[in-house]
């Protein structure tokens, strides 16, 4: 046999060269980069083996590790799950920093290998700088916290156990139905250490994601289930985007006159004006979409987990609703006693559109669909249209920086109020145009996902909508994208602190209290300057006062040569309607009043949730 003497960090970077994929019929490399922030747990050995490599396997240096793993989602996310990146931290906090990414990428199932330092697996040093000992078992590292929050977890003690290790990895990073972070430590010792490496463990190998096909007797009960429903409904999830199956799910749609509403991340699957679209559905969703879901008999659930801000913590539907889902994932395939259709999404629409022949549902839902979608459409323009207010709201600038939008630009938001007023307000001129992290609500995805983003696709724009909180806690990115030259267009919606949270505070009976900085407990509230602090990580920054000015500062975005950075302030108070209830705890026992109504409201909507049936 062949081998090849590498040390186990030399082996790791050839191996992940060696991967390639195909997309748009064409080979390309699987790990399209490195993020990387080198300490003494990965500089002198893994660092080392990427430093000759940089032509085949570039390292772009973040300034944060939690920023650098989300960058990678929001790459991945972009490339439909086919292609990833690698997020590498050294020992200690610099892999701990990584954990919040791993959860996002957990909760929104996608691929991103994430590579940490970890202690000597000869223990003779022990304890090393950064190393947390726990008294009672000297195996555990700060890397353990991963195995709450990945797919596939790892510690290289030996520089062999590479060798069965990375293959399972990148199954499952590739896997429809178990897509999601995976985690390996390598022990500082073993990285340096070197082997005689079987040659053939190097050899290209070209991966495909797989299709897999639903069974023939759950097409044909789909199918069947469908036919006798009088107002069916499906709901289109982020697995349509992966699958490839919005064409698809559009031409299934129009063949069986089936209304469509979308989740958070299966927004833009179809485009805004497709003739079956009735809006997002859900807590953050239109009031047409939640009318359709409420009167449904059938609710044909495609490449969606079902998240409580979709089915309203599940009291958007009839008692009687009967579901059907298909999902690539069994285990999101069955919830709530779904009819479940265990395959591929594009395969499953494919096979029961021809099981259902010529069906189609009643003309009548279709056209109600309809209706509700167009009264719903006339209170968005009334709301986002053009605005002479001394300070807009949200629903203004997303409305305005929509209708200047390139069909191929892309939408990008997380957390806080933007997720709810961008989906209820964001038309989508193309498919996939749209992208909202809200599996995991994560603050600071919404400048490190997207200098991901422009990596997947730097042929255009991305519209990075952000909060002043989110801003705050995450924003060095944008000296990122500077250094990198990956222009993003950044708009940062100033309305005083953590707004949309102070308005839940406020809905469940509580007063004001620690969200907007007007009520925390500060020396002096002031405003800061976004504009300059922007400016000085070498972005093109400035601050506008109206929606007229804030119009004109986007074409100038659209023309720089570096990432622009616009600054508004909005409303804290008014925010589009349209939602769904959401169950959060609310006190049984106050003394505020509100809070007493707000509790026996809570009571009167939980008693139409349902509860695992």
């Amino acid at each position: 046999m062949k081998t090849v003497r590498l040390t186990m960090g030399q082996a790791l970077v050839r191996y992940l060269i060696a991967q390639k994929t195909i997309i748009d019929g064409e080979e390309v490399p699987l790990f399209a980069g490195v993020f990387a922030i080198f300490g003494h747990g990965n500089v002198t050995c893994v660092a080392e083996a990427l430093e000759p490599v940089q032509d085949v396997l570039p390292t772009w240096r973040g300034q944060n590790e939690q920023s650098m793993a989300l960058a990678a989602i929001g790459f991945a996310k972009a490339k439909k799950r086919r292609q990833m990146m690698v997020a590498l931290a050294s020992i200690g906090p610099g892999s701990s920093n990584m954990v919040t990414a791993a959860g996002a990428a957990m909760a929104n199932r996608l691929p991103v290998l994430l590579i940490g330092g970890d202690t000597f697996a000869n223990r003779i040093p022990d304890p090393v700088l950064q190393q947390v000992e726990h008294f009672g078992d000297p195996t555990i590292t700060v890397n353990d916290a991963f195995k709450s929050v990945t797919r596939y977890w790892d510690r290289i003690v030996r520089p062999e156990q590479i060798i069965a290790s990375l293959p399972q990895a990148v199954a499952m990073l590739l896997d429809p139905a178990d897509c999601g972070p995976a985690f390996i430590g390598l022990a500082q010792d073993a990285q340096a250490e070197a082997y005689d490496y079987p040659a053939a463990f190097f050899e290209p190998t070209v991966h495909t994601v797989p299709r897999p096909r639903p069974d023939v007797d759950a097409i044909r009960a789909a199918a069947e289930a469908l036919r006798g429903a009088e107002k069916p409904l499906i709901i289109a999830g982020g697995g349509v985007h992966y699958s490839g199956a919005t064409g698809a799910l559009a031409s299934f749609a129009s063949a069986h006159k089936i209304p469509v509403a979308e989740t958070i991340n299966g927004r833009t699957a179809l485009l805004h004006d497709h003739p079956m679209n009735v809006g997002p559905v859900g807590v953050i969703g239109s009031a047409s979409a939640n009318a359709m879901a409420g009167e449904a008999d059938v609710i044909f659930a495609v490449g969606t987990r079902l998240q409580d801000f979709v089915t309203g913590s599940w009291s958007a539907f009839r008692e009687d609703a009967r579901f059907v889902a298909l999902n690539a994932a069994r285990f999101d395939a069955v919830k709530h006693r779904a009819l479940s259709v265990v395959g591929d999404a594009l395969a499953g629409l494919d096979e029961i559109d021809i099981a259902l022949n010529d069906w189609q549902a009643p003309a009548s839902w279709a056209a109600k669909g309809a209706t509700e979608y167009a009264s719903w459409n006339d209170l968005v323009d009334t709301l986002s249209g053009p605005t002479n207010a001394e300070i807009p709201s949200y629903a203004h600038v997303v409305g305005a920086l929509n209708r200047l939008a390139e069909p191929t630009d892309l939408a990008l938001t997380a957390a806080g109020g933007l997720p709810g007023e961008m989906c209820k307000v964001w038309k989508g001129k193309s498919v996939g145009s749209f992208d909202c992290e809200f599996g995991y609500s994560c603050m600071g995805y919404e400048i490190a996902g997207a200098w991901g983003a422009k990596m997947a696709d730097p042929d255009r724009d991305v519209i990075a909508m952000v909060g002043d909180g989110s801003y705050l806690m995450m924003n060095s990115d944008i000296y990122s994208t500077v250094l990198t030259g990956h222009k993003l267009i950044i708009v940062v919606m100033d309305n005083g602190g953590f707004a949309v949270i102070n308005r839940l505070q406020n809905f469940k009976g509580g007063k004001s209290f620690n969200n907007l900085i007007a009520d925390s407990r500060v020396k002096e509230a002031f405003n800061v300057d976004f504009a300059k602090h922007a400016e000085s990580m070498g972005a093109v920054a400035e601050t506008v006062h109206s929606i007229g000015e804030l119009e004109q500062a986007f074409a100038r975005a659209k023309q720089a040569d570096r990432t622009s950075v616009i600054v508004i302030k909005v409303q804290s108070h008014e925010w589009t309607p349209g939602d769904a209830w959401w169950d959060v705890g609310v006190p049984e026992v106050s003394e505020r009043e509100e809070v007493r109504a707000a509790r026996a409201d809570h009571e009167a909507s939980r008693s139409k949730q349902r509860v695992g049936v």
